[in-house]
């Protein structure tokens, strides 16, 4: 992989912070191939889990949304 900076540049576009990125980079660069797949596959579990967070967060509003629209016709048909 050409380096110039992708790793850090890909692991900053992915929403990690900048020290975690630095880090990586910096395992990457002295050759430490499996403690820098190590620390990205961690950095991958923390995004999955937001992402999982934030899909619970997601489905409770759509559940809310349904029963606001079920109620809006209820509404409207007893009229």
């Amino acid at each position: 992989m050409e380096h110039e900076n992708t790793v850090e540049r890909n692991l900053l576009d992915a929403g990690c912070s900048n020290a975690s990125a630095a880090a990586v980079d910096e395992l990457y660069r002295a050759g430490r191939f499996l403690d820098a797949l190590h620390e990205m596959k961690v950095i991958r579990c923390g995004l999955m889990e937001e992402l999982h967070q934030s899909q619970r967060r997601v489905d409770c509003l759509d559940y809310l949304i349904r029963q606001t629209e079920k109620e809006i016709k209820n509404t409207r048909e007893r009229r």
